[in-house]
């Protein structure tokens, strides 16, 4: 009989020690696969971390070249704009979206062609334009003083107009954001001054007009001068 008990429970005994060598393995296994785990995590956490610091390295680099350069167009932009106030007269006002340029660009009575001692500042202002604002919308407003009727000065300030743009247009300023428009004897600077009265010859004249919406290269604290209005 003792001989009979022990064969019968020796199955269960083996049946023992087999399942608690499984349970060992596969605690070793687990064990390993959570090493294996915690390294690879270990591994992509420092992955990302190294990418990070690359991607905000580089985004540091970007601005910092991007801040440099943007200080060198705005020095270049406050030099070009400068040299138009001191040496050609020329009058900026800054409103909202918009720089206006009052030129010293005049007109003889009853005339609508460009006088030759106005291409300099017509030639500078084509340069500054498209060297600053090459994408802004331009508007060349034509003036004239209030004498003869309102109809004739509307198409004699036109006329006016069109004659700045096509000599901006061989300097390489034009295509279809330039526009030219005649606003005839409205906005006068001297009031009732016409044909050889005094300050006549500055209500005959021509201010641009400069869209700068969208521009890194807006100007927003110049002060309107009194030829600007």
């Amino acid at each position: 009989m003792p001989h009979g008990r022990f064969t019968r429970f020796a199955p269960v005994a083996l049946l023992c020690l087999a399942n608690t060598a499984c349970l060992a393995t596969r605690g070793r296994l687990e064990s390993e696969v959570s090493a294996v785990r915690a390294e690879q995590a270990q591994a992509l956490a420092a992955e990302v971390q190294a990418r990070r610091t690359a991607e905000a390295e580089l985004e540091a680099r970007v601005t910092q070249r991007f801040e440099a350069r943007l200080a060198e167009q705005m020095n270049a932009l406050r030099a070009d704009l400068a040299q138009l106030r001191n040496d050609f007269g020329v009058r900026i006002a800054a409103m909202e979206d918009t720089l206006k340029f009052a030129m010293p660009v005049h007109f003889a009575f009853n005339e609508s062609t460009v006088r030759d001692a106005d291409l300099p500042v017509l030639e500078k202002i084509a340069v500054v334009l498209q060297r600053h604002y090459p994408d802004a919308a331009v508007t060349i407003e034509g003036f004239a003083d209030p004498a003869g009727t309102e109809r004739y000065n509307a198409a004699l300030s036109q006329r006016r107009a069109e004659a700045v743009r096509a000599q901006l247009e061989q300097y390489g300023l034009g295509g279809p954001n330039v526009n030219a428009v005649g606003y005839g004897e409205t906005r006068l600077v001297v009031p009732g001054a016409w044909g050889d009265a005094p300050g006549a010859q500055m209500n005959r004249r021509v201010v641009f007009a400069v869209e700068t919406r969208g521009s890194p290269l807006r100007v927003m604290t110049m002060q309107e001068g009194s030829d600007g209005r």
